[in-house]
């Protein structure tokens, strides 16, 4: 399992725009591509992080990634900073 991990620094202008676009319709979007299992937002200040996990990220990125960055790009062609990681995942403790 991998995360694919967002870093958003949005400025203060459309962070209100940039939240309702990644829950109604980025983030619903990802989904139904079927590479991800999960997905989780958090914010802290003027930054986001959206991680997502996946088995295929190279699936999405040769299918899907394009086309869902470039509607981004349509809905903000600035005051968003996007940076992307991926992290392996090495293990899970839960508790029991």
């Amino acid at each position: 399992m991998l995360i694919y991990e967002i870093t958003a620094t949005v400025r203060v202008d459309p962070s209100e725009r940039y939240e309702r676009y990644m829950r109604e319709s980025h983030i619903p979007d990802l989904l139904v591509t079927g590479y991800f299992a999960g997905v989780t937002m958090c914010r802290a200040d003027d930054r986001y992080r959206v991680r997502y996990e996946t088995d295929d990220l190279d699936g999405y990125l040769d299918n899907d990634a394009a086309r869902l960055r470039a509607d981004f790009l349509e809905h903000f062609p600035e005051g968003v900073t996007v940076e992307r990681e991926t992290w392996e995942i090495v293990e899970v403790w839960n508790m029991v």
